[in-house]
């Protein structure tokens, strides 16, 4: 698979700045810190620069940090031997183990516990490591890239996060901004979200009409990219026509961009449960996927879901 098959969108000026960064630190092989807030294209981003690099052969691995116990991060990361903890009932290969040549992506790098931050330290430092329960070293032939919505300096002032950590993942990092920030991508993302998503749901050159797309450039898009792509699918699950009208889209977007709006002012559980029946039709109540299209865990969603009564 190529890189072109992972397009980062780039007409605003904030947004090459990101590409132009991201092509420079696609060859070498060193740590790699991406920040952004959620849905701002994290992963993709990743993804891209692996696929543009040397290693575009090799695996490419990621590993959720924020949904997974303490302990089954670490063993993803290094691998268990048999007895290491109650289920691990053979040895296990971890993926530092497995992606040799290619790159591990640890997502929400900030939600690792302290134990593991320590370990991953060392792996940085010495390229070694051990499996969990195991004695024998074992060398890291892989890239790392680190993601994470947080505030990683200040995590390092509240005691979650080792400095020692954050200076050596921190050596090389790319900010995505907002898309809030970038709003000359919304148009542009918006043709490539329709281009992509039209013929999965049999909406071949469905499009926008002037007003819509007004409407999409106005949205604040605390979801970023993710939201506007969540909104796109829905209103093509849900418009009638192939030219897609500000009626197609969610009233939240209305709500907080159209003329009365202080006087459109509604309860924020109000909003927060249409956003989230919005995701689960857009995504056909796949539950992992809506999760990630807004921001949240699977688990927060199941909750959340059964508290609204979207079942």
């Amino acid at each position: 698979m190529s890189a072109s098959s992972f397009v980062w969108v780039a007409e605003d000026a904030a947004s090459r700045r990101v590409l132009e960064l991201a092509e420079k630190l696609a060859e070498p092989a060193t740590t790699l810190l991406i920040t952004g807030e959620s849905g701002s294209g994290k992963d993709l981003l990743a993804r891209w620069i692996h696929e543009k690099g040397p290693r575009r052969d090799a695996p490419f691995l990621k590993i959720d940090c924020a949904s997974l116990p303490a302990e089954l991060v670490e063993s993803e990361l290094f691998g268990h031997e048999r007895g290491a903890f109650t289920s691990a009932v053979a040895r296990k290969p971890g993926r530092l183990e497995m992606v040799q040549g290619g790159t591990v992506v640890l997502d929400e790098v900030a939600a690792l516990a302290p134990a593991v931050q320590a370990k991953l330290l060392r792996v940085l430092e010495e390229r070694t490591f051990t499996r969990l329960g195991g004695s024998e070293t074992l060398r890291m032939d892989a890239r790392l890239m680190a993601l994470t919505n947080a505030d990683l300096s200040r995590a390092v002032a509240a005691g979650t996060f080792r400095e020692d950590l954050y200076f050596r993942l921190h050596v090389v990092a790319i900010a995505i901004p907002p898309l809030r920030e970038r709003t000359v991508d919304i148009s542009a993302l918006t043709a490539h979200f329709l281009a992509r998503l039209g013929p999965v749901h049999g909406r071949t050159g469905a499009r926008l009409d002037a007003a819509a797309l007004r409407l999409l450039e106005a949205y604040p898009w605390p979801g970023n990219a993710r939201e506007l792509k969540n909104a796109i699918e829905r209103a093509l699950l849900l418009g009638r026509d192939s030219l897609l009208t500000p009626a197609d889209f969610p009233d939240i977007l209305r709500a907080a961009t159209g003329p009365g709006q202080a006087a459109a002012v509604r309860p924020l559980i109000e909003l927060e449960r249409e956003a989230i029946h919005a995701a689960l039709e857009a995504m056909h109540y796949k539950i992992g996927r809506a999760a990630e299209a807004l921001g949240i865990s699977r688990k927060t969603l199941l909750d959340k879901r059964k508290k609204y009564g979207l079942m």
